[in-house]
């Protein structure tokens, strides 16, 4: 079940920010407790910021950043994350499927989405849920702590 998330989740979202596992992947760079709790507090009052869980055990994340305008028909997937203790197992693909859906039920045309090009393994699961690549933002993300850029693949599902 896709959810948005509550003040409660705020462990569960700092950890699988910050895990060096997925950190990486995702836009910020590691912080302690007290530098992310403004940053959760503005995703989450702005009604951007999801929780995927399983029964009652939280699973995944991620961030459904609505457009306007003329692009009111868009929304932007970020955050993108499954716990690594779940990894492996169709969450991801599930959470995917869920958030597709909800973005339908928004009357949402398309969702779009940037990976790093070497996340492999993200790329193989948004083109299962019918992402299709779009083009390369060469040094698109800046990392700050390794003074380097990476490359991103943007990518996009259209109903």
């Amino acid at each position: 079940m896709l959810r948005p998330a509550t003040k409660d989740d705020f462990d569960f979202i700092f950890g699988l920010y910050m895990h060096p596992a997925i950190n990486p992947y995702l836009l910020y760079e590691p912080m302690d407790e007290e530098a992310f709790q403004p940053i959760f507090e503005d995703l989450r009052q702005k009604g951007l910021l999801y929780v995927y869980q399983q029964g009652e055990t939280a699973i995944g994340m991620c961030k459904l950043v609505p457009q306007y305008h003329r692009n009111a028909h868009m929304i932007y997937l970020g955050g993108v994350a499954i716990h690594p203790d779940a990894s492996g197992r169709g969450h991801g693909e599930t959470m995917l499927r869920e958030i597709i859906s909800l973005a339908k039920e928004r009357g949402c045309r398309r969702i779009e989405l940037s990976t790093a090009t070497f996340n492999h393994k993200a790329i193989r699961l948004y083109e299962r849920v019918g992402f299709k690549k779009e083009g390369v933002l060469r040094n698109y993300t800046w990392f700050p702590s390794e003074n380097r850029f990476i490359d991103e693949v943007i990518m996009g599902w259209i109903d």
